[in-house]
């Protein structure tokens, strides 16, 4: 591969909160949900294609399909049809967010690819265009897209950057098992509360910390549900959620230091299999 014309960072996210509010008309849940940067990121590179008129991606997890599967394929497809071209790109993506894991990955990786690709193009699409793509190809793509924190209503798709003056140390935990959203959304509405374990929310100086989808995932995987209240018990937790529909669930800590103590208890509580990560939220 030659060497990349562009490189970019596509960070990872939390939900500080997440609400469903109840179901659409269009099958889709309405949300009310504040989605947070990490500093955690995968990188994805373009370079010049290999083949004329025709656009290639190589992934460093070899677990993830690279097809017109993959949402980066997919928003390169989004991006000809909007413009009216032909891609002729190699995209390169260096993966360090899990996958399953509730944190975004594989949205921030198309929104970055659509990003990408109209910079090089020379702009020919606006950034409301962009966000109409995105929005097109997963409610959390257009987030990913304005670099802030962002509340986001509807299916997830309008969003409204907020000030968000904080770096949050948080500890991030993800067994080693993925979850489906749609599955979380899916059995929502039928699912009930365990016992003992906490879903209220969480009062916090930056807000509410709860999460809706702890109901229905919690009640199938009793894993989640023992590592947050574990999280809970912690000398150095402020606050501990579940992200998005899962697996990880993560801790924000009362300091820097407590974070990295936290991350090796977690570490050693957890087992081998078991990804912990000390990463910072808040504004990129």
């Amino acid at each position: 591969m030659s060497s990349p014309v562009l490189q970019l960072t596509s960070p990872a996210k939390i939900n500080l909160h997440l609400r469903v509010l109840g179901k659409r008309e269009d099958g889709f849940h309405a949300l009310d949900t504040r989605l947070c940067p990490l500093d955690l990121s995968d990188t994805l590179s373009f370079s010049e294609g290999a083949t004329a008129g025709k656009s290639e991606l190589t992934c460093t997890d070899t677990s993830l399909p690279t097809d017109e599967t993959n949402l980066v394929m997919k928003a390169v497809r989004a991006f000809e049809k909007a413009t009216g071209t032909v891609q002729s790109w190699s995209l390169h993506l260096e993966k360090r967010i899990p996958h399953g894991a509730g944190l975004g990955g594989g949205s921030s990786n198309a929104a970055m690819t659509l990003r990408g690709l109209n910079l090089l193009a020379g702009h020919p699409l606006s950034q409301e265009t962009l966000v109409t793509l995105g929005s097109q190809l997963g409610s959390d793509v257009p987030f990913f897209l304005y670099d802030a924190v962002c509340d986001a209503t509807g299916r997830g798709e309008v969003l409204t950057a907020v000030d968000f003056p904080w770096q949050l140390p948080v500890v991030l935990i993800k067994p080693p098992f993925g979850i489906p959203t749609p599955w979380a959304y899916k059995q929502w509405s039928t699912s009930s509360q365990l016992q003992g374990v906490l879903y209220a929310p969480q009062i916090c100086p930056w807000g509410l910390m709860v999460n809706d989808l702890e109901r229905p995932v919690f009640e199938k995987w009793s894993l989640l549900p023992t590592l947050k209240m574990w999280l809970l018990d912690q000398v150095e937790t402020h606050a501990a959620l579940m992200s998005g529909s899962g697996s990880t669930v993560f801790a924000v800590a009362q300091s820097e230091t407590d974070a990295a103590a936290l991350a090796a208890k977690a570490a050693a509580y957890c087992g081998e299999t078991t990804w912990v990560k000390v990463v910072r939220a808040g504004r990129p």
